[in-house]
């Protein structure tokens, strides 16, 4: 049977380094100019979710989609995580990273969900993690978590400085730069040791 969150779903822009510096001319102009101090989410609804091995349908106005491969902290009690779960954080490519517009980030079905969810005491320390994202069979992307700006520990602190995460809650560790883009008929696969594959084929949205 298929994992699915059972709270609200939160990512998190702007936590890895690379992804910084790539934006870094970006931060000093209006209206904000200056570089975010807090970190920076958005909410994926449950419209959003997709278990894998489910297929995502993508509109005919969006030739492409930007995957944003992540691995997702699960709350539990007492504000302990309670364990880690492989994401695929879809969007349509666009250029606002401060306040990221739902009608980008938030389509039907763009967040494919690993069916495993990979308890905290067996996955180990965040910043150990790594994963790998294939297109059609192809490495596009290898995603170190030991380049985070902020490590799992010092986000969930940072955000609880200002929210409340209740058990269920998921918190995405966020998504490095050079995330590759896919198209109707392409199938992506996302592995991380430990944690299987996340497998979700994107199919052109029927007329």
């Amino acid at each position: 049977m298929s994992w699915l969150p059972e709270g609200t779903v939160y990512g998190v822009l702007l936590n890895f380094r690379a992804e910084v510096e790539a934006l870094a001319s970006q931060m000093n102009q209006p209206p904000y100019k200056v570089p975010p101090q807090a970190p920076v989410l958005y909410v994926k609804p449950a419209n959003t979710w997709s278990a894998s091995g489910a297929s995502i349908s993508v509109p005919a106005r969006v030739p492409e989609v930007e995957v944003g491969a992540s691995i997702a902290m699960v709350m539990g009690e007492a504000g302990e995580v309670a364990g880690y779960v492989l994401v695929n954080d879809l969007s349509v490519p666009h250029a606002s990273f401060f306040r990221p517009p739902v009608k980008f980030k938030c389509l039907d079905g763009f967040l494919g969900i690993g069916e495993r969810l990979v308890p905290a005491s067996e996955a180990g320390d965040a910043s150990g993690f790594t994963l790998e994202v294939r297109i059609n069979g192809e490495l596009q992307q290898t995603v170190n978590f030991s380049h985070l700006l902020r490590d799992a520990a010092r986000l969930l602190a940072d955000v609880g400085e200002f929210m409340t995460l209740r058990p269920g809650d998921m918190l995405m560790l966020g998504c490095d730069a050079g995330r590759p883009l896919a198209k109707a008929g392409d199938r992506i696969d996302i592995t991380a040791p430990g944690f299987g594959v996340l497998s979700n084929t994107l199919v052109a949205e029927a007329s």
